[in-house]
């Protein structure tokens, strides 16, 4: 018996270490590249992972414009980013307030809710666990570079690709390993003949390795619908969360699921802020949607989210309620109902006691009240 134990035990600490090793070459082979919509490299074989990516997208018909701003964290000095766009696109330097307004502005509703009886976490219940044109085939080589610029940190490239392995040669000639799998994720984008922006954020000195919260890029293209990309997050190793803010002439919805979660709005109304960088994006475009998405499986995205307008410009908050019990100088209500019912009907059971128990023998009646 003790050696079939020992047998036994052996065995399943063998299966940990297999498990742990399969994790292990899970993380080695997958694309950490991968993030939200575009595509984040690392230099120097080193790592870099966004932990937040918040996005506005502003459309008003014809035209279309992305403000974006990526927290990040790692030991990566320098790293590259690819975005594809579906045309020519300028960049700027995007206003850090812009995202504080509008956390302002979409932040849920705290509201207090009375209950007479104790919930769950109340006394003496015991607490629970609580606690979103390119060039035509065969037209020039295969990466046209239409324009440079230098955006605060940030060296911006604005590229025409022919071949989906292009980008690789843009990231190999700034001195960045293009990652496995990059160039099929990119194919469906060479078909539909989008651009890239690529920017490669310049080495910090000191060594210092590139973490916090980057500044926000401002990217704005001509389209026939508002689009937002995300093709390039299917490869991602870890589930995926999406957060769109979309200001627009109407309430705006995502077309489809494209393999996710269903979308929930966290947010509709009309902005209402008249100085301020929200009030400057949102001019000619006054309603605001606020977008939430998960994606627990990404390799089941299937495209890019297209925007259309939604069915009526209802309007939205999130109402977060805060239950509380009813008290008394702070003693619960219900305790006080309860401790006085009960008294009540111990004296009540007293007093009943008292005028049904019989007399004893030799023991007078008292006199009968008299006037």
């Amino acid at each position: 018996m003790a050696r079939l134990l020992r047998r036994g035990a052996r065995r399943r600490a063998l299966a940990v270490v297999l498990t742990l090793l399969a994790l292990q070459l899970g993380q080695l082979v997958a694309p950490a590249w991968a993030c939200g919509c575009g595509a984040m490299v690392p230099g120097d074989a080193r790592r870099v992972a966004v932990g937040r990516e918040e996005s506005v997208v502003r459309w008003d018909g014809a035209r279309e414009q992305v403000v974006m701003r990526l927290t990040v964290d790692g030991d990566a000095e320098r790293v590259a980013w690819i975005m594809p766009v579906p045309g020519r696109a300028t960049v700027r330097l995007g206003d850090p307030a812009l995202f504080d307004e509008l956390h302002d502005v979409t932040a849920p509703v705290h509201r207090t809710r009375h209950h007479f009886w104790p919930q769950d976490g109340d006394w003496p219940l015991v607490a629970g666990d609580g606690a979103a044109g390119a060039l035509p085939p065969g037209a020039g080589p295969p990466v046209g570079v239409v324009g440079r610029q230098r955006l605060g940190p940030f060296e911006v490239a604005r590229l025409t690709a022919t071949d989906p392995a292009a980008p690789d040669g843009w990231l190999d000639a700034n001195g960045f390993a293009p990652p496995p799998r990059l160039a099929a994720a990119l194919r469906p984008y060479v078909d539909r003949r989008w651009e890239y922006v690529a920017v490669k954020l310049t080495p910090r000195t000191g060594g210092t390795a590139l973490t916090g919260a980057l500044d926000p890029l401002h990217l704005t293209f001509r389209t026939d619908e508002p689009v937002y990309p995300m093709r390039l997050s299917r490869p991602a190793a870890t589930p995926q969360s999406l957060g769109l803010y979309v200001l627009a002439a109407h309430r705006m919805e995502p077309a489809s699921r494209i393999g996710g979660e269903r979308p929930r709005v966290t947010y509709a109304g009309r902005v209402t802020a008249r100085t301020g960088a929200l009030a400057e994006l949102a001019a000619g475009a006054p309603f605001l949607t606020a977008i939430g998405q998960e994606f627990p499986s990404p390799e089941r995205i299937s495209g890019d989210h297209v925007l259309r307008r939604a069915a009526a410009d209802d309007t939205f908050r999130q109402v977060i309620l805060e239950d509380r019990l009813r008290t008394l100088a702070g003693v619960p209500l219900w305790l006080l109902t309860v401790t006085t019912a009960l008294a009540a009907a111990i004296a009540a059971a007293v007093f009943a006691v008292r005028r049904t128990r019989p007399r004893l023998p030799g023991v007078p009646r008292p006199p009968a009240p008299t006037g």
